[in-house]
């Protein structure tokens, strides 16, 4: 494994830590992963 795999692995890791700790729980998480389904589809309508 290269060093450019480590640094998108280093990446998808650090911003999947940052929207988690974003979420107080997992029901806001939840929350927030509707709310980005939902702006979705808005944005395709």
């Amino acid at each position: 494994m290269g060093r450019t795999y480590w640094t998108r692995f280093s990446a998808f890791a650090l911003v999947l830590v940052l929207a988690l700790a974003g979420c107080n729980t997992m029901e806001g998480a939840g929350e927030d992963v509707e709310d980005a389904g939902e702006a979705t589809q808005d944005a395709a309508d």
